[in-house]
């Protein structure tokens, strides 16, 4: 684990409480990053104690976002605003409960110009909740 600590993960990213849907990052590699999000009732996007799949989208979104910013935290930069360019192949099978951690596992598909696309795969204890394919484009 990379960290855990909640304010550190946030500094990475340019989302911000209350709209901040990643708090541990699990592992990192030039091609792969694990994150984690536990859902609490106060998130924004649960909704009669369920976390929207809006949200999981969202926390796929910033986990690529996390992979940015702990890449640029490792050369010493601030992180980059971007956005979400276009989602294929969304697919959620079930909403996590208040209480539930989500780990999603983003693997790098390509990456050029600050253009990213990359597979995401979310799971609830083991089980696979979510999959699709992101494409990112960073703000120069």
């Amino acid at each position: 684990m990379i960290s855990s600590d909640s304010e550190f993960v946030e500094s990475l990213i340019p989302q911000k409480k209350p709209f901040v849907m990643v708090d541990e990052l699990l592992s990192f590699s030039e091609a792969h990053l694990t994150s984690a999000l536990t859902v609490r009732e106060e998130n924004l996007l649960v909704d009669e104690g369920y976390f929207q799949a809006a949200g999981i989208l969202e926390h796929q979104a910033q986990s690529v976002a996390l992979h940015s910013g702990y890449q640029g935290h490792l050369l010493k930069r601030a992180p980059v605003e971007g956005y979400i360019g276009s989602v294929k192949h969304f697919e959620v099978s079930f909403l996590p409960k208040v209480g539930e951690k989500l780990i999603s596992e983003v693997e790098i598909l390509s990456s050029v110009s600050g253009i990213s696309m990359v597979k995401v795969i979310t799971k609830v204890e083991s089980k696979v909740i979510a999959t699709g394919e992101i494409m990112t484009v960073l703000k120069s």
